[in-house]
């Protein structure tokens, strides 16, 4: 403390809070208020016999009084300067730590489907990620699919196990427009790693390693923040492009069969770039275990602040020392208590930071914002990741929600997190959360709801429209009430009921009753979160046995139409 005002720079000497300052100007009052006192006592002094003044005006010993004002004054301006934040050296602000996003980017295309690697490119490239998640490579780690167009499948995450998961069902089926683009992949790439300044790392899995690749590759090391490691999914030899649906193989415009083949020249061009790498691939799980050692090896790194103009050391902490020091003197009978009714009424009527996070916790401030609307500045200033969530939730900004909720190790924290899943669309991952829910607390009957109902989206359930009902209605009569004249006579007629008669019968119960059967659910119900039955919409559900993969085939097609996205003219197929 000594050695730090002793080497105070008096050219650099200013204050952070100069408006603090204006504190001197009740400082000032209070010195005129004791002037006048004083002259008052004086007065009193010259009409009092001075063997009755200690008990007229005298309270306490004279000096001690004169004493506890100038400490009064001495400690207001010790307060008021340190609260001012002195300073005259700059602080040493620690660089930032960055973690490296990772992003798997999968070719989807048909040429994938080819079999000169067994038993065709595409599984053992699945494989191979898989083999590359075992290894834990630590980071967070999404996945994007690309054929023709490229989407989103996972987003940013450190739970493989919904990655390994919606690895299962990929296949160049599911896309909506054939050929390989990767122009698009690298934009979707972009948006995915924007989150963070930190260096990303791109795996790029394919088996189209062209001139068009080379030359896209290395504009997009050389703009962006990014290494890239490609691993090549063909041989030398190559193999003919399977047809897309029956048997046979692809013809192209001059009707010869597709050939794909890896273009070794073209990787060693690649491999010659700073910051694109050439994995090799081997039969065993060597190769996925040095990609996985890289990334761990390089996943966090320092960044330098560039802007610290305005970081100054703040020294006027060191002023609580003769502050405290004044105060414990200070222990007369009612001075302190006075003093203490003072600076709760100047600090809590302000608005100011520093008094706000002095009487007030975080998650306090960040309640009385949640209670007046303002859900964003809520979540922004919670410390609690379960407030947090549910602020950002409540803001409908449901990846910031799903970044919090996975900090919540509890089993509330764990049902949040799928209902945030489920409300960004990533059904799969809200399935395992809403699981993990009901693994650490088995009578959460809600997220066992839940989960069944992520499921049954998974299988392809949705609801039937009010339009097909009203149809149904039209084409078939109202049922008629005649009283049967036997429990078996369902038909009105008196006579046994034929099966036929009681699919009419059905039919007309479910128009009557406003019952709706459904095959598909394409929106979230309204009342998920609650898990319970809408008695509005009276929807009973089938169960179809759709691909798992239906979902993300859907998913791209309402975004392919939504961005109004176009596949590229004269794109080869494959």
């Amino acid at each position: 403390m000594v050695d730090s005002f002793k080497n105070i720079d008096w050219e650099n000497f200013h204050f952070l809070r100069p408006e603090f300052l204006w504190l001197f100007a009740p400082l000032a009052f209070i010195l005129i208020f004791l002037f006048i006192s004083f002259n008052e006592e004086v007065k009193w002094k010259k009409v009092i016999a001075p063997h009755l003044q200690p008990y007229v005006i005298k309270k306490g010993s004279e000096s001690l009084k004169k004493w506890m004002q100038f400490m009064l004054i001495v400690a207001v301006s010790i307060a008021t300067l340190g609260v001012a934040g002195p300073t005259w050296k700059m602080a040493e602000i620690p660089d930032k730590k960055l973690e490296t996003p990772v992003v798997i980017a999968l070719d989807l295309s048909q040429s994938m489907m080819a079999t000169d690697i067994q038993p065709n490119r595409l599984e053992r490239a699945k494989f191979k990620m898989k083999d590359l998640l075992a290894e834990n490579p630590r980071a967070r780690i999404a996945l994007v699919g690309f054929s023709g167009s490229a989407h989103t499948i996972v987003p940013l995450t450190r739970d493989y196990k919904i990655l390994t998961t919606h690895l299962d069902g990929l296949s160049p089926k599911m896309m909506p427009f054939y050929g390989t683009n990767l122009k698009a992949a690298l934009k979707v790439i972009d948006t995915i790693t924007a989150i963070t300044t930190a260096t990303a790392k791109l795996i790029l899995v394919s088996d189209d390693f062209t001139e068009e690749t080379f030359n896209l590759l290395k504009k997009y090391v050389s703009q962006g923040n990014v290494i890239v490691e490609t691993i090549a999914m063909n041989t030398i030899q190559g193999a003919d492009v399977p047809a897309v649906y029956g048997k046979g193989f692809l013809k192209d415009s001059k009707g010869k069969t597709v050939h794909s083949a890896l273009n070794s020249e073209m990787l060693k061009k690649l491999n010659s770039i700073e910051n694109i790498h050439v994995n090799a691939l081997t039969l065993d799980t060597s190769d996925m275990e040095l990609l996985a050692k890289s990334i761990r090896s390089n996943l966090e790194f320092n960044q330098e602040n560039e802007d610290v103009k305005n970081d100054w050391q703040d020294e006027g902490y060191w002023l609580i020392f003769p502050l405290v020091f004044l105060v414990l003197l200070w222990f007369r009978k009612g001075w302190v208590i006075y003093s203490l009714l003072i600076l709760v009424s100047f600090s809590s009527c302000s608005s100011e930071k520093p008094f706000k996070d002095l009487w007030f916790t975080k998650d306090y401030q960040g309640q009385k914002l949640a209670n007046n609307g303002n859900y964003k500045g809520a979540a922004e200033t919670f410390k609690d990741p379960l407030r947090k969530g549910v602020a950002y939730y409540k803001d409908q900004n449901y990846e910031q929600a799903i970044q919090a909720f996975q900090k919540d190790t509890t089993a509330m924290g764990a049902y949040n997190l799928g209902i945030s899943y489920y409300k960004n669309g990533d059904y799969a991952a809200a399935e395992l959360a809403f699981g993990r829910a009901v693994e650490m607390d088995p009578e959460n009957t809600e997220a066992l709801k839940n989960q069944q109902q992520a499921q049954q989206i998974m299988q392809g359930e949705n609801e039937a429209s009010v339009e097909d009902a009203e149809e149904a209605a039209k084409e078939k009569p109202t049922a008629k009430n005649e009283q049967n004249k036997s429990p078996e006579d369902l038909s009105g007629g008196g006579q046994e009921a034929t099966k036929k008669d009681m699919e009419k019968e059905r039919l007309e119960e479910t128009v009557n009753t406003d019952v709706r059967k459904g095959k598909e659910l394409d929106e979230v119900p309204d009342d998920f979160e609650s898990g319970k039955q809408n008695n509005s919409q009276k929807v009973l559900m089938r169960k179809v046995d759709d691909d798992p993969a239906l979902f993300l085939k859907r998913k791209f097609l309402y975004e392919v139409k939504k961005e109004g996205i176009k596949p590229e003219k004269n794109m080869d197929k494959w």
